[in-house]
């Protein structure tokens, strides 16, 4: 069979991507179905074995997953760190290079969205649930958790000038790294999709390297690792919503948060995240998006109309001269004596960073044709770097404020002297106005995220699992949509939070190396693209 090579032309720039692979023709057609033949029945198969285990098994379940996921984050510290900074470097040479120029789809590609529309969508998908449940809580752990050894670097807070550090360590978790990441492997999808023909699925960012062979085997590893790190990174967040959602319960209509109204909430999302999935993409996900946009942001305003306008702007350049100054630090992966901050936090946020994009990259790559790569990866990475920074900066940094004052009693309860985090945000909304307004309010918030992120995820399995057709039959977007909420069911009922993150990190450690490898690949295929212009 043809391999990728060099074309008989002047240029040696360009390369010859020319396949003779039809999209779907692997695909087999039961009952009305149209899947990925290996991929789809290994990923299912595997993934039902792995909830009907979980669920048989809940005590050695729990056992096992409180021991993988710290023995994964401090055994790859290094790897996980310095592949996120590589990555990093990586979109930002992008952005100044002339390859930068190059258009998603071809120099005459329109986008198929407003910027308003594209941008929120991209938001939802990538963020869901994290700002409304760590905004409040990982700031204020860093700064007075563990009796401080949770600080970022190990710095101070009781010197002039690092009473936010905990915003400052949170911010390099949300912010510019952890966007890379979903940049990279989005603009890798979108180029081989959409400039160079080849179907919407992860194993075509690899034809540069292998070729006719990216449709055998490897391809099917490739698509797999990627359903694999989808399910269980979406589920990560998928549990903490729905324990989100229980604190909100509790404290709005006085439901105790017990497991078994846990998984309700899981099963009564999971229906509604259904219905979205039969609306479509414009009348489900995108109308959704919209939705969170509008209430987060009207969220945000009253948060820092009512915690103060001044200090939030000066303390949200604060933070930023800092995160910018400790960035160097932050990213170094050696001699660190912040173990607690740097095992318990960073290298987990990474590998969750990256079970996630399979996720949001192809999402993002779906909604993004017509926008030329300096544009996509200035939208998909500094833009959501300063928006994530902000939030974190009003909420957390408010937060740490009402704590060194004396006040603000349910956050010290939930995330100080005991660690309870998906009630540190309800926490903190008591100590402001209309508490009985805006708490429903973020409640109804926290499950459109929820239902968003289900749909988008469901979408995207769907997509690798039908060999990169995106019209394949809504039967089975119902059928990930489903299994996605199952499996947040059996980690809940078997570990918890740490069942949820050593999920998480198992399947994004060993797909950090299929994000490398795709930036090598989407190298060679921008010089082409550019070459041609």
């Amino acid at each position: 069979m043809a391999q990728t090579k060099k074309m008989l032309d002047p240029d040696p720039r360009i390369y010859d991507f020319e396949t003779e692979y039809e999209l779907g023709q692997d695909n087999v057609r039961p009952f009305g179905l149209d899947i990925h033949n290996p991929v789809f029945l290994i990923s299912s198969i595997m993934i039902f074995a792995f909830v009907l285990i979980a669920l048989a098994n809940q005590e050695a379940a729990a056992t096992f997953f409180g021991w993988l996921r710290p023995w994964l984050t401090s055994t790859f510290d290094w790897f996980l760190v310095l592949s996120v900074d590589a990555i990093t470097l990586f979109c930002l040479v992008l952005i100044i290079l002339p390859v930068g120029s190059v258009r998603i789809g071809g120099k005459d590609a329109k986008p198929d969205y407003s910027y308003a529309g594209w941008i929120a969508m991209m938001f939802a998908a990538g963020i869901g649930i994290g700002l409304l449940f760590f905004g409040v809580m990982e700031p204020v752990y860093y700064n007075f958790a563990e009796d401080g050894n949770a600080r970022p670097l190990g710095i101070d807070i009781a010197v002039p000038g690092n009473e936010y550090i905990g915003v400052v360590g949170t911010i390099h978790h949300w912010g510019l790294e952890g966007w890379a990441v979903y940049a990279a492997v989005g603009l890798s999808l979108a180029i081989f999709s959409y400039n160079l023909n080849l179907p919407l699925t992860l194993r075509s960012a690899f034809y540069p390297i292998l070729g006719e062979r990216v449709w055998g085997w490897w391809g099917h590893i490739i698509d797999t690792l990627a359903v694999f790190a989808t399910l269980f990174g979406l589920t990560t967040s998928l549990g903490l919503g729905a324990q989100q959602v229980a604190a909100g319960l509790y404290e709005v209509f006085g439901i105790e948060p017990s497991p078994t109204v846990v998984v309700l909430l899981i099963i009564g999302i999971t229906l509604i995240a259904l219905g979205s999935v039969l609306l479509g993409m414009d009348a489900g996900v995108k109308r959704l998006s919209e939705i969170n946009m509008v209430m987060a942001v009207g969220l945000f305003l009253f948060v820092i109309a009512v915690t103060g306008i001044g200090a939030a702007i000066a303390r949200y350049f604060s933070v930023m001269t800092d995160y910018v100054l400790h960035l160097p630090a932050l990213s170094n992966p050696f001699g660190r004596e912040d173990t607690s901050y740097f095992h318990g936090w960073t290298t987990f946020y990474w590998a969750w960073w990256i079970a996630w994009s399979p996720f949001v990259g192809m999402f993002i790559a779906r909604i993004s044709k017509g926008r030329t790569v300096r544009e996509f990866i200035i939208c998909a990475l500094l833009a959501p770097t300063a928006v994530c920074a902000l939030w974190m900066s009003t909420f957390g940094g408010a937060a740490i404020d009402m704590l060194n004052a004396g006040g603000a009693e349910g956050v010290r309860a939930t995330v100080i002297d005991s660690y309870a985090p998906e009630g540190a945000l309800f926490g903190f909304l008591k100590e402001l106005p209309l508490y009985g307004i805006v708490a429903p309010i973020a409640l109804v918030l926290i499950v459109i995220f929820f239902v968003t992120s289900s749909d988008s995820g469901s979408l995207v399995i769907d997509t690798i699992t039908a060999g990169g057709k995106m019209d394949a039959p809504v039967v089975q977007r119902v059928f990930w949509c489903t299994l996605e909420g199952l499996v947040a069911i059996a980690l809940l009922l078997g570990g918890g939070l740490s069942a949820l993150q050593g999920a998480a990190v198992s399947t994004g450690i060993p797909f950090t190396l299929v994000v490398l490898m795709m930036c090598y690949c989407l190298w060679l295929a921008l010089k082409s693209e550019k070459a041609k212009m």
